[in-house]
């Protein structure tokens, strides 16, 4: 394009006006709306029902922290050598949260795409499209954990969330679907994980296929913030590196 244009927000340079989306920034956003409701805004242009916006904001927070994982143990590991610029943690950290935690998010939430225009039977795609998927050797997205058996709890909450704030409908109806369908090509059975609800719940709202990752994203932003600040408090970085140090020597003395 001669002029590249952006229609999130209004122009930098500019002092007179803030906009965001066409609406004003400082009059009809701030103070007005939650950061639930304008993420959701600023992503899609619309503003979300108020279910849009529990099922949203369920979404942003269930994959908020889990504990010492690897993205939290990266974030403070970072922070023990840049303690000054928590933005460099964070960003280390966020850089952890990649295809195997929830890249499945997204997997889902195209094969949900594609359920959803299919003009069949809905369990006829399901079967077609695990048998696809298992002749290509993959794993369906949004099924399997390994600590998680038989059902992910996280999953059952936001399916519970959804079903209260009215969005529980053909996209949730067709993960379920997935998962039974393939437990029977399986002959056993796999847990539907919590961001195959994710991508189910989402999809349900109207957000896009494309911005689901960024869901987990901004979400786990908050809570490596907390493991961050916790570390600044009483750091276990250096504990961890010790342990590791102990490890690693017992291992290699008894190697000898």
């Amino acid at each position: 394009m001669d002029k590249p244009v952006s229609r999130i927000g209004s122009e930098h340079a500019r002092t007179d006006v803030l906009t965001m989306r066409g609406r004003d920034t400082l009059s009809e956003i701030v103070g007005a709306r939650s950061f639930t409701e304008t993420f959701f805004f600023i992503v899609t242009g619309r503003m979300p029902d108020a279910g849009a916006v529990r099922c949203f904001d369920a979404c942003l927070t269930i994959l908020m922290d889990h504990g010492l994982t690897p993205s939290a143990l990266v974030a403070r590991l970072v922070e023990d050598s840049v303690p000054e610029d928590m933005q460099v943690s964070v960003a280390a950290g966020l850089l952890v949260v990649a295809n195997r935690h929830v890249g499945t998010m997204s997997g889902a939430g195209r094969l949900l795409a594609e359920g959803l225009k299919d003009t069949g039977d809905p369990r006829e795609w399901a079967a077609r499209t695990v048998a696809r998927v298992r002749a290509q050797k993959r794993n369906l997205p949004g099924f399997g954990h390994p600590h998680y058996h038989p059902e992910d709890p996280r999953a059952a909450r936001l399916f519970a969330v959804a079903e209260e704030a009215g969005h529980s409908g053909r996209a949730t109806a067709l993960l379920k679907l997935l998962g039974g369908e393939l437990d029977k090509a399986m002959g056993r059975h796999l847990t539907l994980n919590v961001t195959g609800a994710m991508a189910a719940v989402l999809t349900e709202i109207g957000f896009p296929v494309e911005a689901m990752r960024g869901v987990a994203v901004v979400g786990r932003a908050a809570g490596l913030v907390a493991h961050i600040y916790e570390e600044k408090q009483a750091g276990i970085a250096r504990a961890l590196v010790a342990m590791a140090d102990r490890e690693f020597s017992a291992d290699a003395g008894d190697s000898h």
